[in-house]
C-alpha cells in the first residue's frame, strides 16, 4: 500500500509550505476584523513548525525525520521565507530548523486552571518567519520552486514517505494558470507514492468554509474549482484522521478548503501534517 513508508533519519519525509504574501494578505478574515490574514497565517505556521520539532524530539536531541521549508510568494520575489541563519534556504533538516529560529518571543497562552476556568500563562514562542503582505500573487513561480526542491529531495530519498506541500493563498495567481504547475508537483513520486499537494483558500467573507470536498459540484466559482483540481486526494490514513475530527469524507475527498477562516486553517494544517506515529522511527 502507498503512504506507508517508515519515516526516520535515514529515510526522512518533508513538509513544504507555500505562503501567499501578496498585498491582499493585509486584509482581515471576514468575521474577525482584528485579525489580519498575513499575521494569523504566520502565527499558525510558526506554531505548527514548533509542533513538528516536538514530534521529532527525543530527549535533548531533535531527530531529522523531516525536512522543512517555507516559501513566500508576493511582490516581485519568490523564495524562502526563513530569516536569520536559515535565510535563502528552501528545505532544511528539522534539527537545523529547531536550532535556528529567527527569534524567540514571550507570548501569553490561556490554559485550563484545573477548576473549570482559564489562566494566562507566559510561554516562549519561536518565530522562523515574519508576515509579509505586498504586491501580486506569483503562484506559478512558487509551485515551480517547490517542484525543483522536491525533485531533488525525492532523488536523494527515493523510498521516502511522499513529501507534503501545503499552499495557503487568498487570491488567483497573477503569473499564469497554476494548474499545470500543480500537476507537475503531484506527478513527482517516491516509491511509496506521489507527492501530496493541498490548498487552503483564505476568506475575507463571512461565508462558511467549504472543507475537504470530494467533487466540484457545490463549489461556488471557477477559482474554487481550479484549486480543487490542483489538490491531491487524501490518502486513506488522512481520511481516517479527518473522519475522527468530525469531517464528512469520501474516497475522492481532496486536501482543500475554500473560504477558510482562522479556525479551519488551523484544523486543516493539523490534519495535513498528521503522520501516523507508527511510521516514525
Amino acid at each position: 500500500m502507498p503512504y506507508t513508508a517508515e519515516i526516520s533519519r535515514t529515510n526522512p519525509s518533508c513538509f513544504l509550505f507555500l505562503i501567499d504574501q501578496s498585498g491582499s494578505m493585509a486584509e482581515t478574515f471576514g468575521a474577525q476584523p482584528d485579525k489580519k490574514k498575513a499575521h494569523e497565517v504566520a502565527t499558525a505556521i510558526n506554531r505548527l513548525l514548533q509542533t513538528l520539532v516536538l514530534r521529532c524530539a527525543k530527549g535533548p536531541e531533535v531527530l531529522d525525520r523531516f525536512h522543512i521549508g517555507v516559501v513566500g510568494y508576493g511582490h516581485t520575489s519568490v523564495g524562502s521565507a526563513f530569516g536569520g541563519t536559515l535565510k535563502a534556504q528552501t528545505l532544511v533538516p528539522i534539527s537545523r530548523l529547531a536550532a535556528h529560529p529567527l527569534r524567540v518571543e514571550p507570548r501569553t497562552k490561556k490554559v485550563d486552571d484545573g477548576t473549570g476556568g482559564v489562566v494566562e500563562q507566559q510561554i516562549k514562542f519561536p518565530v522562523w518567519f515574519d508576515p509579509v503582505a505586498n504586491g501580486q500573487t506569483p503562484m506559478c513561480r512558487a509551485l515551480d520552486l517547490a517542484w525543483n526542491s522536491l525533485n531533488d529531495f525525492v532523488g536523494k530519498y527515493p523510498a521516502c514517505f511522499p513529501p507534503i506541500v501545503i499552499n495557503v493563498t487568498d487570491g488567483r495567481a497573477t503569473d499564469g494558470d497554476p494548474e499545470p504547475h500543480a500537476r507537475c508537483i503531484r506527478d513527482l513520486a517516491s516509491r511509496d507514492g506521489n507527492v501530496l499537494l493541498f490548498n487552503v483558500h483564505l476568506s475575507s467573507r463571512r461565508d462558511r468554509p467549504i472543507e475537504l470536498p470530494d467533487d466540484e459540484e457545490r463549489l461556488p466559482d471557477d477559482f474554487a474549482r481550479l484549486l480543487f483540481r490542483m489538490s491531491s486526494v487524501l490518502p486513506p490514513a488522512m481520511r481516517e484522521t479527518a473522519r475522527r475530527e468530525g469531517y464528512l469524507v469520501a474516497d475522492q475527498t481532496r486536501g482543500f478548503v475554500f473560504n477558510a477562516d482562522l479556525v479551519s486553517v488551523i484544523r486543516f494544517l493539523d490534519i495535513g501534517t498528521r503522520v501516523d506515529t507508527r511510521h516514525l522511527r
